[in-house]
This record gives structure tokens, C-alpha cells and sequence, in this order.
């Protein structure tokens, strides 16, 4: 699932007499340092600014989010709750303890926080929401309803490139081999295709009978992973269609 941190202060948060309060710096100056993968000082900095404003909304769901990714769930749960009692509204936390919730098997009160999210008509990221939603669904094993999630992100972004490999793998799991065709050419257009991606167009183009289209997939999961676990079942399948 993708966490969305953000350096933004809301309106009429994290300013005092027109300029930026020490703990909306400080949250920040956190989130920056998240964002590299700087982990120690980006907790220094995040519970910094909340002990310099523990009402400042902002720092609680970066800190709740720092400490999700730190394995601290029930740290990451303390700020969550925090950060939404203090604005329930908050997209970007309703999107972020979503997912925790999901993480943590809690469906409908994740279900709940997704959609409350989406209801913001002013919200940046909704497709990002609505990928979530959607592999929260999935993870239920609901593929019609996860379906459902991802089509509506790539109808706010089709480029969107996790609804497009959760689509992927929805139509590989239901043999819909033109439906996969169509998502790994969308794929291409926005990055470099995994193995795993590969490997699904391999299997699709050898059950539409597009030998050419088929070779290619073969040809660069082998040069791009030789050493890959899907550069291995290419080689024995292709074994057992020779009938060595």
C-alpha cells in the first residue's frame, strides 16, 4: 500500500503572526529527512515539534506514519488517533491510517477511513486512496470490489502505475489474457516491466498465439534477470514445451 507523507501546513495551521510556528519547522524539517530514508533525525525533528505543539495536527500523522514504517504499531496507532481527533478531515490521514488499519486486519474501519478521505473534493491524491482501498479489498480476497477501486484510480490517473499492476494481476489471476496484454502495454509506457510482469506477458501472449510478442517478453526477462525466480520458470517451461 503507498503512505502519503506531506511537508504542507494546512490553512491556519503552523502559523503565528504570518510565520511558520517551530513545530510546523520542525515537522518539516521531519518529513524531508523521512523522505531520504533518514530515519533518526526525522524522529528527532517530528517529536520535537510535538513537544513543542502537541496540538499541532501535521506532526502527529508524520510521526504516525514513521512509526509504521519502523514497525511501531502501537506507536504508529497512539499518533494516528491523535492526528485524527484533531482533524478528522484530514485526507492525507485518513488515506495513511487506513492502511494501517488494513495492515492490521481491521476492514471496515479501514473501508470507512478510504472513503471519508474520497469524499474531499479538494484532495490531490485520490487515486492513491483508491488503490489502497482496493488492495484492502483484495486482501479480503473481494476481486470484484477491488476491481472496482483500481478502474476508478485510473479513471482520475491512467497512468497511475500501482492501480496499473494491481489490474495486471487481477486479469492474469482470471486468465483475461487480453486484458493483460492491454495493462503490461500501459505498464511499459510509465516504467521498466519486473520479472514478475514479464513473466505475465509471456503466459498471455503464448495463450493469444502472438509467438513474436511472446519471444520479446521471453527475451527480456532473460537478459534483464537472468537470475530471477521468473527467469527460472521461463526456463523450465520452455523445457517441458520442447518435451525434454
Amino acid at each position: 500500500m503507498v503512505l502519503v507523507v506531506s511537508a504542507c501546513t494546512p490553512a491556519g495551521q503552523g502559523t503565528r503572526d504570518g510565520h511558520q510556528t517551530p513545530a510546523s519547522v520542525n515537522t518539516r524539517l521531519g518529513v524531508e529527512y523521512m523522505r531520504e530514508g533518514m530515519y533518526k533525525p526525522a524522529m528527532e525533528s517530528l517529536k520535537k515539534a510535538v513537544k513543542q505543539d502537541s496540538s499541532y495536527q501535521p506532526a502527529h500523522s508524520a510521526l504516525a506514519v514513521l512509526y509504521e514504517r519502523l514497525g511501531e504499531d502501537k506507536l504508529a496507532e497512539k499518533h494516528y488517533r491523535k492526528a485524527y481527533a484533531l482533524d478528522p478531515k484530514d485526507s492525507l490521514t485518513l488515506n495513511n491510517y487506513g492502511q494501517y488499519l488494513c495492515h492490521n486486519g481491521r476492514y471496515k474501519e479501514a473501508d470507512r477511513m478510504f472513503n471519508t478521505a474520497l469524499k474531499d473534493p479538494l484532495y490531490r491524491r485520490p487515486e492513491t486512496t483508491l488503490t489502497n482501498a482496493g488492495m484492502c479489498a483484495a486482501r479480503q480476497s473481494k476481486q470484484d470490489k477491488a476491481a472496482e477501486y483500481f478502474r476508478k484510480a485510473l479513471k482520475m490517473n491512467p497512468k497511475y502505475e500501482p492501480a496499473l499492476r494491481e489490474m495486471a494481476r487481477i486479469s492474469f489471476a482470471r486468465k483475461n489474457w487480453l486484458a493483460v496484454r492491454a495493462y503490461l502495454q500501459r505498464l511499459e509506457e510509465v516504467g521498466t516491466l519486473t520479472p514478475e510482469f514479464l513473466w505475465y506477458g509471456i503466459q498471455a501472449e503464448q495463450a493469444l498465439g502472438d509467438v513474436d510478442a511472446q519471444s520479446s517478453y521471453a527475451l527480456l526477462l532473460r537478459n534483464r534477470y537472468p537470475d530471477s525466480r521468473e527467469a527460472g520458470l521461463l526456463i523450465e517451461w520452455e523445457r517441458k514445451q520442447s518435451g525434454r
